[in-house]
């Protein structure tokens, strides 16, 4: 997946800041569950800077289960303009910090309800520029993200184990990928690796009433039998 790398500095492309990887900070540092998280919102949006572009359209959405999705739109670039990042999250008394699939870490910090990006030091970015992401009500994007984990289909249903998160998701789709799964699992019973496109969607279960995150998996998939999380 490509990583996008936010910038701390006008005159640079953000993709600096989110490539830099602070991890002496985050050793102290836990999955937070959302009642910690509150009371700010769970969901921001807008217009970071670009040194290219006219903006990047970043939207930011925060999982119940520790985990986050970011969406980010180059206004005005030429070829693909549109990616999406995701990871866990973490929050220190002060500071939001997420960690993406790869393990690089980005800073953000409240103001009130809007959330303000801070530099790969984890400081406030000096610049007259705008780095606030507002509170909004939007749904989870459905643009692709490469994903690994462990998949597994038992009768009428499937799960994917995320290896960069560690998170257990029904996956909405299974049956495009039965034929596939089935052929890569052999007689075998076990889980397997698999590399996919996909994005998550929040559903309703029908029984239960209760809104379910789950996995829509979009194309490129590739089944690896005889692989792991530890051994791709």
């Amino acid at each position: 997946m490509k990583k996008l790398i936010f910038c701390a500095a006008a005159a640079l492309s953000l993709f600096t800041l989110f490539g830099c990887n602070n991890r002496a900070e985050m050793q102290t540092l836990a999955p937070t569950s959302a009642a910690e998280l509150k009371p700010m919102q769970q969901s921001w949006k807008g217009v970071l800077p670009c040194a290219d572009c006219e903006g990047i359209e970043t939207a930011l959405f925060l999982e119940k289960d520790g985990t986050w999705v970011m969406n980010q739109r180059y206004l005005g670039a030429k070829g693909q303009a549109v990616f999406a990042s995701y990871g866990t999250w973490a929050r220190t008394a002060d500071k939001l910090v997420l960690t993406d699939s790869e393990g690089e870490k980005s800073y953000f910090r409240a103001r009130g309800e809007a959330l303000e990006m801070l530099d790969r030091e984890s400081k406030p970015i000096e610049s007259s520029l705008n780095y606030r992401l507002d509170p909004v009500s939007d749904p989870l994007p459905k643009t692709p993200m490469t994903m690994t984990g462990m998949y597994q289909h038992n009768a009428s249903a499937a799960t994917f184990t995320d290896c960069a998160t560690g998170r257990e998701t029904d996956v909405e789709n299974h049956a495009v990928l039965a034929h596939d799964y089935q052929t890569a699992r052999g007689a075998s019973q076990k889980p397997v690796l698999l590399v996919v496109e996909a994005h998550f969607t929040m559903t309703v279960d029908p029984a239960s009433g209760a809104v379910q995150k789950r996995l829509v998996a979009d194309r490129k998939v590739a089944f690896k039998p005889g692989k792991d999380c530890d051994h791709p």
